[in-house]
This record gives C-alpha cells, sequence and structure tokens, in this order.
C-alpha cells in the first residue's frame, strides 16, 4: 500500500542519515533525477521561471525551491521550513581516554537527548571531517562507520538497586564516556582514535584538522505493530518532517505544475535554538528569499512578496501515551495515524493562529485528510519549533503542523505510518493550492 511504502522510504531516507551532514547529502541525492541546479552563494544567480534549483550552507542545511511562472507579487512563495539536527550525543575536540586500559571517547549532549536510551545500543560514528588536501587547502568529507563502534553499558542493578524506582541517571561529564576499545600500554588513545578515522576516510592523519561526529544507533528502523501500523527509527524528529516535504515538492503533479514559486527550507541546529550563520534564526533563509526575489522584483517589492507568502512549519508532535495520561490536556488528545496536528500556543512558542490554523485546515479537508489540534498541558513547559523564529525574521503568515510521534528525543522514536502519508498529501495541497488568505 501507497502508506507503507512512504514510510520504507522514509525509514531509508532515515537510515542514509545518520547525521544532519548525511541528511543534506542524501536529499542532494534524492534531487539529482529531478535536474535541480545546485547554487553557489559566492555566485551571482541566473533564475528562469520554472527552473529547480537548490542551496547548501555548510553542508548540513539545505534550501531548494521552484521558481513559478506566476509573478511573486501575485503568489508570494509557498514555504516548508523543517530541520536537520536531531538530539544527541557529539564527539569533542580531544575525546580519547586510555584509563583502566579501555579507551573511551568523550562526547557532550547536543541539545535534549533522553540520555538514558543510549544505554546498551549498538551505537557508531558519522559526520564530518577537515583536513588539508593535496592542494594544500582546507577541505572536508563525509564520513561514516556502518559496524557498531561503541557502547554505554548500564550499571547493574546490583549496583544500582534503586534504578527501577528512581529512573537510570547518568552524570553529564563522568558517566557518559563511551568504550571504544581495549588498549595495550603502548598505544597513544589519541593516536588510536585518528588511525581509525585515517581508516575509514582514507584521509592521512597527518592531515587531519578537525571533526563534527555525531553518534548514532546502528539499528535499522523498521515496520512495528500486528498490522506494522507503527514505524520506529532514530531522527524521526524531524527527518520524518523533512522527508515529507521533499516527497510533496517532488510530486509529479506539483512539479508539472510551476505556478506557484516552492521553497523547502531545511535547517541545522533547531534543536540548541537555532542561532547561527545556518540556522532559522540566521540569515540564511532570508538571503535566499531575497535574491530569488530580485531576480523579478525591486528591492522594495521585497516585502510586499513576503506579504504574501506562506510558511507551514513542520515539526513532529506529542502523541498521546495511554501509559502516562497525566502527561497531557485531556481535551488535547492527539492520536497515531489519526492525521497532521496542528500546535497551538498562545504564548507563540507554535507560530499558528486563527487564521494560519483555519488555512490549514482548509488544505486538510481539500486532501481529504484528517487534522489534529495539540495543546500542551498548563503546568508543563512547551517546546518551540523554527516556525516563530522564521515567520517573526521574515514578517510572514505561518502554521506549525507535526506527525504525532511517541519517545520524542529518544535514540528510538515511533510514528504512524498512515500519518506521514497524510502529511505528504497535505503538504503537497498546499503547494498546489492557488491562494492565500
Amino acid at each position: 500500500m501507497a502508506a507503507k511504502q512512504h514510510t520504507q522510504n522514509l525509514l531509508d531516507f532515515i537510515d542514509a542519515s545518520p547525521s544532519p551532514w548525511h541528511a543534506v547529502n542524501t536529499a542532494e541525492t534524492l534531487l539529482k533525477p529531478y535536474q535541480f541546479i545546485k547554487l553557489d552563494e559566492t555566485t551571482r544567480w541566473q533564475l528562469q521561471p520554472g527552473g529547480r534549483y537548490y542551496v547548501v550552507r555548510d553542508d548540513s542545511s539545505i534550501i531548494l525551491f521552484v521558481l513559478g511562472t506566476n509573478p511573486l507579487l501575485e503568489t508570494g512563495f509557498r514555504l516548508v521550513g523543517a530541520h536537520t539536527d536531531s538530539p544527541g550525543l557529539r564527539v569533542k575536540p580531544n575525546p580519547a581516554n586510555g584509563k583502566d586500559g579501555l579507551l573511551r571517547l568523550g562526547v557532550e549532549i547536543y541539545g535534549s537527548p533522553i540520555l538514558a536510551t543510549f544505554t546498551d545500543r549498538d551505537l557508531s560514528l558519522a559526520g564530518r571531517i577537515c583536513f588539508k588536501n593535496a592542494q594544500d587547502q582546507i577541505d572536508s568529507q563525509l564520513i561514516k562507520f556502518d559496524n557498531p563502534l561503541l557502547r554505554l553499558p548500564n550499571l547493574a542493578i546490583h549496583m544500582n538497586r534503586t534504578v527501577n524506582e528512581d529512573g537510570l541517571k547518568l552524570h553529564k561529564h563522568t558517566e557518559l564516556p563511551l568504550i571504544l576499545s581495549e588498549l595495550s600500554e603502548q598505544q597513544l588513545p589519541s593516536d588510536y582514535f585518528l588511525s581509525l578515522l585515517e581508516k575509514q576516510s582514507g584521509i592521512d592523519s597527518a592531515h587531519l584538522l578537525s571533526w563534527d561526529l555525531a553518534v548514532y544507533d546502528t539499528q535499522k528502523g523498521t515496520l512495528w505493530g500486528a498490522e506494522e501500523e507503527f514505524y520506529s527509527n532514530s531522527q524521526l524528529d524531524n527527518l520524518a518532517s523533512c522527508h515529507a516535504a521533499l516527497q510533496a515538492l517532488l510530486d509529479k503533479e506539483v512539479l508539472s505544475n510551476t505556478e506557484n514559486t516552492l521553497v523547502c527550507a531545511f535547517f541545522d541546529h533547531e534543536e540548541i535554538g537555532s542561532e547561527s550563520n545556518k540556522g532559522a534564526d540566521g540569515s540564511f533563509l532570508p538571503d535566499v528569499l531575497q535574491r530569488i526575489a530580485l531576480e523579478c522584483c525591486e528591492l522594495q517589492d521585497f516585502p510586499r512578496v513576503l506579504a504574501k507568502s506562506f510558511l507551514v512549519s513542520a515539526d513532529m508532535a506529542h502523541a498521546y501515551h495511554p501509559n502516562f495520561p497525566s502527561a497531557y490536556d485531556h481535551d488535547h488528545k492527539v492520536m497515531l495515524n489519526k492525521g497532521p496536528v496542528i500546535k497551538l500556543n498562545s504564548n507563540h512558542r507554535y507560530s499558528s493562529e486563527s487564521i494560519s490554523e483555519a488555512m490549514f485546515i482548509d488544505w486538510c479537508n481539500q486532501a481529504s485528510v484528517p487534522y489534529q489540534r495539540y495543546s500542551h498541558r498548563g503546568d508543563l513547559p512547551c517546546g518551540s519549533t523554527i516556525g516563530p523564529i522564521a515567520s517573526a525574521k521574515l514578517g510572514i503568515r505561518s502554521v506549525d503542523v507535526g506527525n504525532p510521534m511517541w519517545a520524542m528525543h529518544s535514540i528510538r522514536e515511533s510514528a504512524g505510518v498512515f500519518d506521514h502519508d497524510y502529511m505528504i498529501k497535505v503538504l503537497k495541497r498546499f503547494f498546489l493550492a492557488h491562494t492565500n488568505t
């Protein structure tokens, strides 16, 4: 069935994307059959109506767009925003420690992962390394260890008798180093670690300068449940939204209808606040949108284009967990496989408001897709997304939506098979819609 096939494609996308740098690379691979042209931010652009383009900033944020044939002043931009990063562990600059005959890697917490879920998993490393190339220039390369390389073994219950009552608590500095190998007295920890990078990348360790390395779970994504109605993988938050937006944009009907200017913007650093040169709070999106607009408008017309535009901020939502009913507002429970969730918060932690909410509901109805509304418990702090950030920076109307999921920020998250198909359908409808309110 179509829903399961879309979900399997998502699982394959995530399995090929164990880091934000790999996620952008995988997205680029998906674009190749569709004749998208890669643009360089340092060069002058020459864009054609109906043309398909994309631009990458610092390897882990990407904006892709189809330039519409109708005037931008009439249509504005139709944007879907999501993020490529997920909470987890990142390798420190001087990570190797050889104490007690075991080589361990020091890690730093990135964002807000559920640390206990990293224990007793088959972990490995993926990311980006930087080095001096043969032309004596600084270069970078993706790197990924496919085999289980690392482990964070749990402490036996005999030494932690209250773990089932108090929960597993890991000291963020002393109890997170990951076991990599046994180490002989003759081996230097740093040399051993660099030799692993050299063997995997083919880059002489003497030329290695730095790295961005994420810890990831080597277990592949899977369908589960008696009817395979659920799926599980790492990084559903938020690669599931990136994949849904990509599938909607690359749909044959969407690409053959080039009236609207369509944009997908996938940012790194959402999990740590988005404040960077490639995050949603940086200049990447405004820079790209302005350069697109200046191909066909005067600079003074750019705010008029933004006033005609609309942003769907797509990020995952909290599904109701029946084992923990007290964690939810009883009147705003959202369920797996019941459709995309419109996320609402009066303090504007989400960008949705009544008009954008109504517009998204209308697109759901047009696409014959069910929808749900979510509001957080009033006595619990609410998370946020790129929606309020990008909407405020650009001055455009926005709605925050996402598919419901369990175990957000776990190394192994779960969601509903039908919801992924629903999200693709409604985003496709959004791209094809003729007018904004």
